[in-house]
This record gives structure tokens, sequence and C-alpha cells, in this order.
């Protein structure tokens, strides 16, 4: 099953910019750094850069990052499903504290089948070193697990989404206001789970991919 238009023939896209001198927009290191030190318990990293998981909800990731909109600072934080690369909960704030991830667990727990017992992958940030995270997680039997410090690959599924997402919908657009930018990040995310396609869900959306895999 593939996308309506889809191709793979991209070396081709590539040498057509270059011989009309066009660059794709480029990637900033602007990443929200949470690390305090060890200020809880620092679990161990489970998943071990293994970003492959054979079904929906057996290995999920998260991580926060900033994007700064006039001189006001916003904060993502997503819930990623390794299965699919779908995002199945997030939380906007334009403060990095704990209401933000308790409600993106929110959004999670509410998705989350009765029988699931996932992996969740994050790096050694403050968040989720705090005794409330670590108490719902294992409240819901969910396994957690960390990146080693310094290590930021150690968590590369959900690196490489923020930086696809800032790429093609933040770095060199312009927005009205706060709100809007909120807005349009939202309508990014519906966009990136349902409509855009992926090589590596055979030319499917997320949204798709589980979908298919559901009924064959």
């Amino acid at each position: 099953m593939r996308s309506k238009g889809y191709t793979t023939n991209h070396k081709t896209v590539l040498k057509l910019m270059n011989s009309l001198g066009l660059k794709g927009k480029q990637r900033k290191n602007d990443k929200y750094h949470s690390y305090r030190g060890e200020v809880g318990k620092i679990a161990d990293n489970i998943l071990k850069r293994d970003f492959h998981a054979s079904k929906p909800f057996e290995k999920l990731s998260t991580d926060v990052t900033q994007f700064k909109v006039f001189d006001e600072k916003v904060y993502l934080s997503p819930v990623m499903d390794l299965y699919n690369r779908e995002i199945v909960s997030y939380s906007i704030s334009t403060s990095p504290n704990l209401e933000q991830i308790r409600e993106m667990l929110d959004g999670l727990f509410t998705k989350l089948p009765d029988d699931a017992k996932p992996v969740f992958h994050s790096d050694q940030g403050w968040q989720y070193q705090h005794a409330e995270y670590q108490r719902l997680l294992a409240e819901h039997r969910i396994t957690q697990s960390m990146s080693r410090k310094g290590n930021c690959m150690d968590n590369g599924a959900m690196e490489n989404f923020f930086g696809r997402l800032k790429v093609e919908m933040f770095y060199g657009e312009k927005f009205e206001s706060v709100d809007a930018f909120i807005e349009h990040l939202e309508q990014y995310i519906d966009y990136y789970n349902n409509v855009r396609i992926s090589l590596k869900l055979n030319g499917m959306s997320p949204v798709q991919y589980r979908t298919h895999s559901m009924i064959t």
C-alpha cells in the first residue's frame, strides 16, 4: 500500500536542486537541556538504541524540545510509539514544568491498551528522575529506560523527529503570535501522524501503517 503520487527518486530531486542552486532548510542546534545532575533515580538504558518494535505500545520514547517565538519560549513534550513513529500523546507549554509532563502522561494513559507493558525511554532530564513521574509509570506497568549521560543518540528516534519537525514547520517561518504558532504546531503533528508518508513505513503515514498492520 502506497500513497498516491509517492516516489522514491530522491536523488533526482537532489540533482535538480543542486543544478538550480537551491538548498533545503538547515537544522540548528537549539536543543533544550533539562539535565540538572542526578536529582532522583537514574534508570538503566534498557532500550540500548534498539528503536525497532514488533507491535504498537511495545517501546515508547519521549523528550522535551523548545521553540523561541518572539521573546517567549514554547516547549513540546511528545510520546512517540517506536513501532510506527506515531506521536501518541503530547503536551505544549510555555513552561517546562512537571504539570506539562503530567498532561503528556495523562494523554498516553488514555490510549494505553490494557495488556500493554511498554518500555518508556527518555534522557536523564530532571522530569524523568522525578519520583511522581516514576511512580506513575510503575502504576501503569511501564518499564522506564534512560539514555546514558551525554549520549543524545541513545534517544535517536526522538531526536530525528525534533529535527524534522523544526525544518519542516519552524525554521524560516513567520508566526503572528505565540498562540498562532501553537496552533500551527498542533496542525503539524496531526499532519505528521495522518498524512506525512515515510519510506520506512512502506510509503504510509504512521496512522496508516498502524491501521494496515492491524488488518493484515
